[in-house]
């Protein structure tokens, strides 16, 4: 009888079916109270209308090794697009018998970034590989010795030129912009008021103003016969826009050390600059990890806007494509490709970043 008892109490205990695994997942989270459960199925259904035709457009009907007249003709998505005009929106002008160079420059790069990723790497070997890459990249963009016929930057284009732009403006941006906010914390007068009113106008203006000064108006200043390259007046802009951001966001990390800090670095006698790259930047650097590379995407994002001064980015090239005839039409194809070079581009930094910000939160544990 006793056993009988206990039996029965713990069956009582017992938690109901409905309240646990998937069914109970699905009444506390999607159907907890009349709102909960209103949402949800407005939701499911717009899931319902929106899902299945976009499924069909970009897959059941779609055609991915066609003309464009056949695409005319169909209701799905033309894909075709894409594999017919990769080589023009991946190199622009790039003369089409040497577009293996920006190909393999391009490769390099990767390689580079990739062998990058691991602090372990982090020595002066690495230095000199990237030395050595860049300057083999721009051998094999220019072209001019062993045997590679010369090509004007007027023809660079396409993924390169995204590529250049971003990753050369964000590596010289950075730390430009780590100088800047030291000099706007400097107790001289006139270099701090110099980095104030630099980093105030600077982020005061839009990046497409720098851009058409860079392409339009700083030409003007030039000597007579004198003319500097658009693409490097173009880098320049976006390095100069993109530090003034990354100095604010280095202040607020350097605002965020506590005085005894600096006290303790005076107190063994260490100089300004030994204090600053030993124990100051060191901490305020991993604590801006999150802003500085959220300002780095939104930078690396913005470099699109090179198309309003003439530029063949990747935008700029696939705006030409849809500019056919035999693509007309098809504009929604080619811009999410564009767009998911993008996203790749901003997932890797993002991904990056918040590995670096784990290992050196477990370091400092």
């Amino acid at each position: 009888m006793e056993a009988y008892v206990q039996k029965k109490s713990a069956e009582e205990l017992k938690p109901p079916l409905t309240s646990v695994g998937v069914i109970g997942w699905v009444r506390s989270n999607l159907f907890k109270g009349w709102f909960s459960s209103l949402l949800t199925l407005i939701i499911v259904y717009c899931l319902w209308v929106i899902v299945p035709p976009l499924i069909r457009w970009a897959f059941i009907d779609s055609l991915w090794l066609s003309t464009g007249a056949e695409c005319q003709q169909s209701d799905g998505a033309c894909w075709s697009i894409i594999p017919a005009n990769i080589r023009f929106i991946a190199f622009g002008f790039y003369p089409y018998d040497e577009q293996w160079r920006p190909f393999a420059a391009m490769a390099l790069l990767v390689a580079l970034l990739f062998y990058s990723r691991n602090r372990n790497h982090w020595k002066k070997s690495l230095a000199y590989a990237w030395i050595l890459g860049l300057f083999l990249m721009g051998l094999l963009m220019k072209g001019g010795l062993f045997g590679l016929i010369p090509v004007e930057t007027t023809q660079w284009g396409g993924l390169p030129l995204t590529l250049t732009l971003s990753i050369f403006g964000l590596t010289a941006a950075y730390p430009l912009g780590i100088a800047f906010a030291l000099g706007r914390r400097s107790k001289m007068p006139t270099i701090k008021m110099l980095c104030i009113v630099y980093i105030e106008l600077i982020r005061g203006v839009p990046l497409i103003s720098l851009l058409f000064m860079s392409s339009v108006v700083f030409p003007l200043f030039l000597p007579e016969g004198v003319t500097i390259n658009k693409i490097i007046r173009a880098q320049v802009a976006i390095i100069l826009f993109t530090a003034a951001y990354i100095a604010e966001v280095v202040r607020g990390g350097l605002q965020a050390i506590s005085r005894g800090q600096y006290e303790a670095a005076d107190s063994i006698g260490l100089s300004y600059y030994l204090t600053m790259r030993l124990i100051i930047l060191p901490q305020a650097l991993k604590i801006v990890i999150p802003p500085s590379v959220q300002q780095l995407i939104s930078a690396f994002k913005d470099t699109s806007l090179v198309v309003i001064i003439a530029l063949f980015d990747v935008l700029r090239t696939t705006q030409t494509v849809l500019s056919d005839p035999k693509w007309m039409g098809f504009s929604a194809e080619a811009y999410i490709f564009v767009a998911l070079i993008y996203f790749l581009c901003c997932f890797f930094m993002a991904n990056y970043s918040r590995k670096l910000e784990k290992e050196l939160s477990t370091e400092e544990h």
